[in-house]
């Protein structure tokens, strides 16, 4: 199902935290390109990614190697590996069956490079295109000014007060963002069923009976919590 680029900056827009835009927006990104694996990835994060994965992985994040990755440090443009290498050649570098197609756009802050929104598609898809580019330019621009916006912000309330575990703020998030369990299932890479039964323990925990009603709960929770930070502050 495609999503609509209009519906996509509305939603960036409407972002609370980095959270939000790392997961359940990446998701819809994701459909609107049809693409396989998407990803918003912060520089910031690579000391921790690099902890997790060896010898290829930094290799694909090596500019000297990857000549996407180049191009998007050098030019801070949407970039996708036809416009820089022959298909022969980038099977040589990223030989993953479902990276047969990349497309990657820059993230900026303060006329510098913070990160990208990375695209793939596996060899039975067709490859990224210009209009593909064009749309993944546009989205970079809203998703780099909504971070810029959002590190500027005080800290939302977290659910954690609420004997909420991380996992269970998460969902609760995502449902606020309108997400169906299925696609909340597809952003934490957990089953609906596991989505479902985390939702029956925050209705018990929150005691309420309904999702209206527990986002409800959630929106009266962060006010509250934004009036007292203003208040001690005085």
């Amino acid at each position: 199902m495609e999503i609509s680029l209009q519906n996509l900056f509305q939603a960036i827009a409407n972002a609370r935290n980095e959270e939000e835009l790392q997961h359940g927006i990446m998701t819809r990104v994701g459909q609107h390109f049809v693409a396989q694996r998407s990803r918003l990835f912060l520089f910031s994060q690579f000391p921790l990614i690099e902890a997790q994965f060896q010898g290829a992985f930094k290799q694909a994040l090596s500019p000297e190697h990857n000549p996407v990755l180049r191009y998007l440090i050098e030019r801070h443009a949407p970039v996708y590996e036809g416009l820089v290498v022959s298909p022969r050649a980038w099977r040589l570098i990223c030989p993953r069956p479902d990276h047969w197609h990349v497309m990657a756009g820059p993230i900026v802050s303060d006329g510098r490079l913070i990160g990208g929104i990375g695209l793939t598609r596996d060899r039975n898809h067709s490859a990224f295109d210009d209009q593909n580019l064009a749309d993944l330019s546009a989205l970079c621009l809203h998703m780099s000014t909504r971070l810029a916006t959002i590190s500027t912000q005080p800290p939302a309330l977290s659910l954690s007060t609420e004997c909420l575990t991380p996992r269970e703020v998460q969902i609760v998030e995502l449902v606020a963002q309108g997400l169906t369990n299925a696609e909340i299932g597809v952003a934490l890479w957990i089953t609906e069923n596991s989505v479902k039964q985390a939702l029956k323990r925050i209705f018990r925990k929150l005691k309420v009976s309904s999702r209206a009603e527990m986002v409800a709960r959630l929106s009266l929770s962060s006010t509250s919590a934004l009036g007292a930070s203003s208040f001690s502050s005085r």
